[in-house]
């Protein structure tokens, strides 16, 4: 691969501390600081321009090298989050961190995307895996010049003394508990709640709509089975990153009565918005488009803004640093932007295993072999740790075990096309209500309000996700894994409400509201 050079231009407001009485009155000048570097795997010269809110605008010869330097920019600007979002996604913590993030890293591996990679990659735009691999191909060039010593490390790899490691591209959608899929811990508390108080004793704790829908236990469950702690796979599989001295310190600032709302479960529920103005109703006479998706707050930034300028593509917008492209923006043409639209992507499936063999569990009126995993975690500072994965084939098997019992989980996770975020890579090069509504009924996970402005002046709408056919429970509480309750595809993409320009001018999303 060529090596070729590439600027850095960075607006850099030129001022001095004493001068801060009189900025009000007078504006800073402004100075442009240029460096150019040697990149390695770059095919033709190139630049980014670092404008004063920060953002990089990546102009470069090609596609391939646009999505090749925003991998390698994402680095320069966020490898500690990106190299951490790949060991916790894969299960590689222990590796760097050492033996108490082994059982994390057991769950994180039950929940990786197992399927057919080559269905994987077809499910998304067709330039998809090309990007993919261009991106992976800029982040390990940055890691390589890192460990050339001619980029800095940056300082979290000196204070836990570890060091970044290479992408592959599938890694990128291998990993999936970053997706906002839901519903399988809801399932749990009603469970909890009718062994406890009996099935509507639930109407206390959360309102159904439509109210008139009847509670019911499905037909061979006994909500008692479910353990307190069954999804403490689940639940360590999806969680952020902790490390000790932090946890400590948190935990010792943390009053009794936070300590005990936190031990109660209490529900914390975040909600986002985003909305469309027609032009009738604006100023310009041009529509307008506003996203707040409400994340919380972190440093870094869950978000990461750029622009992405090259032959073939014109886009600038938010996305994730570990992901090619942007899921909140615009390009020359449309712009759109996204919240939460829950649907129930999930289910808990409780099953009978057998007395004397408990990779065996009851299916149909027969015993069924889980399929058994064992991998080797590696440890630092000690020996590799074998550890066990099991699956039924509903899904992985969570450790939580009660007499004779197994629990596994479902989840949209698990088929092909639904890498969280990633279906906005067909939205890149949209251009049309129909090319949005194209990438809206191929976008997978998590399930999305997608809202839609274009330089024509359209707005509009449209739910997107995959929801599976339940045709014989409504999918509010666990099930037994015998059979009797299984998915029937999923519901037709057509079938998901949409509107395209709404008479009322404007149209706002509030999640399911």
């Amino acid at each position: 691969m060529a090596t070729k050079s590439l600027k850095i231009a960075g607006i850099i407001a030129m001022g001095l501390t004493a001068a801060l009485a009189a900025s009000a009155q007078a504006p800073m000048s402004t100075a442009i600081a240029q460096e150019e570097w040697k990149v390695h795997g770059l095919t033709s010269p190139a630049e980014i321009v670092v404008d004063h809110w920060g953002i990089p605008h990546i102009f470069a010869g090609s596609t391939r090298d646009a999505y090749f330097l925003q991998g390698y920019n994402a680095a320069r600007d966020r490898l500690w989050q990106i190299d951490l979002w790949r060991k916790r996604g894969l299960g590689l913590l222990s590796k760097s961190f050492g033996p108490s993030y082994v059982e994390q890293d057991r769950a994180a591996r039950l929940f990786l995307y197992r399927g057919d990679m080559t269905k994987e990659w077809e499910a998304y735009a067709p330039e998809a895996r090309a990007s993919v691999e261009a991106f992976t191909a800029g982040i390990n060039a940055y890691i390589g010049d890192v460990r050339a010593q001619a980029r800095p490390l940056p300082i979290e790899f000196k204070l836990t003394s570890s060091t970044p490691e290479e992408w592959r591209a599938e890694d990128v959608l291998r990993i999936r508990s970053h997706a906002l899929v839901s519903n399988v811990t809801s399932e749990v508390t009603r469970a909890r709640v009718a062994c406890a108080a009996g099935v509507n004793a639930d109407e206390l704790r959360r309102k159904l709509d439509p109210v008139s829908h009847k509670r019911a236990v499905p037909a061979g469950l006994n909500p008692c089975d479910i353990p307190k702690d069954v999804l403490k796979d689940y639940e360590l599989g999806t969680r952020q990153v902790e490390f000790e001295a932090i946890r400590n310190r948190t935990q010792a600032s943390i009053d009794p009565q936070t300590r005990l709302a936190d031990l109660m479960e209490k529900q914390h529920y975040e909600g986002s918005n985003n909305w469309v103005i027609s032009p009738s109703k604006t100023e310009t006479g041009r529509p307008i488009l506003a996203n707040d998706p409400h994340r919380t707050l972190g440093v870094p930034s869950l978000r990461y803004v750029v622009g992405l300028n090259a032959p073939g593509i014109n886009i600038i917008g938010a996305g994730e640093p570990a992901l090619p492209g942007v899921s909140i923006g615009h390009n020359a043409d449309i712009a759109f932007g996204i919240t939460i639209f829950a649907m129930d992507q999930e289910d808990l499936y409780v099953y009978d295993t057998n007395p004397s063999d408990p990779n065996a569990y009851r299916y149909k009126g027969k015993w069924e072999k889980m399929t058994v995993e064992k991998q080797m975690i590696d440890v630092r500072g000690e020996a590799p740790r074998e550890i066990e994965l099991r699956f039924t084939r509903h899904g992985p098997v969570l450790s939580s075990e009660g007499k004779n019992k197994a629990f596994a989980i479902r989840t949209i996770w698990q088929e092909p096309g639904l890498s969280g975020y990633f279906g906005s890579s067909r939205l890149t090069h949209a251009k049309t209500w129909e090319d949005f509504k194209d990438a809206s009924h191929n976008w997978g996970a998590p399930p999305l309000n997608l809202v839609y402005a274009d330089t024509k002046g359209n707005v509009g709408w449209a739910a997107s996700g995959r929801t599976p056919v339940r045709k014989n429970w409504d999918g509010l509480m666990p099930v037994p894994g015998d059979g009797r309750y299984e998915w029937q595809g999923f519901f037709a993409k057509d079938m998901l409400p949409s509107v395209l320009n709404p008479k009322e001018g404007f149209f706002a999303t509030a999640n399911e509201y």
